[in-house]
């Protein structure tokens, strides 16, 4: 299944994309393996994570009304966030993928999300530290998602929450969801 999902993968993204997608697959297979997760589920969420992140803002705006996707005002905005949800129900449609955690993982991998399931959180820091990745304080990361995933999926919270502020850019309500929660279920 991977290798028809890879192939069809290849085909809706530039090479760019695709070599970061099999850097995020070999990334969350490294990961489930080390926490304990299907590692069949997280190559297939990483493989199919970015299979909308090329489409045109427009395209993904209709798409998301197409498949009944709630789009708030932020996502309005910045609709390149879209990519995961709508990417999520591409996977659904296109690659025949009805695992609701897989599709949970693809949808959230972006944003993040309040009480996100160890797959999700898998996909979200494989996403952000695949071995392409390189940027200042990505190796400290790396480190701290082999020893706690819960630290290093709040570290990558803080520094997107960071980056974003100082880009002046508008911060999607989840991931302040996620980022709290975090931090509740970490001080109880």
């Amino acid at each position: 299944m991977q290798k028809q999902i890879s192939d069809r993968v290849k085909k809706m993204i530039s090479s760019e994309r695709y070599f970061h997608t099999l850097g995020v697959k070999e990334m969350a297979v490294r990961l489930s393996e080390r926490y304990g997760c299907d590692t069949e589920k997280a190559a297939v969420a990483a493989l199919l994570h970015d299979c909308a992140r090329d489409m045109p803002n427009k395209l993904l705006l209709q798409l998301a009304e197409r498949f009944g996707i709630l789009v708030d005002d932020v996502l309005k905005k910045q609709a390149v966030l879209l990519h995961g949800p709508v990417g999520a129900e591409l996977s659904r449609k296109i690659f025949n993928i009805n695992d609701k955690e897989i599709l949970k993982a693809i949808a959230v991998h972006t944003t993040g999300d309040a009480d996100m399931s160890k797959l999700d959180k898998i996909v979200y820091i494989a996403d952000y530290i695949e071995p392409r990745r390189s940027f200042p304080g990505v190796e400290r990361l790396r480190d701290a998602a082999f020893r706690d995933l819960d630290k290093a999926v709040l570290l990558a919270l803080n520094n997107t929450i960071k980056y974003v502020i100082k880009k002046e850019w508008l911060l999607h309500p989840k991931t302040v969801l996620a980022r709290n929660f975090l931090l509740m279920q970490n001080t109880e």
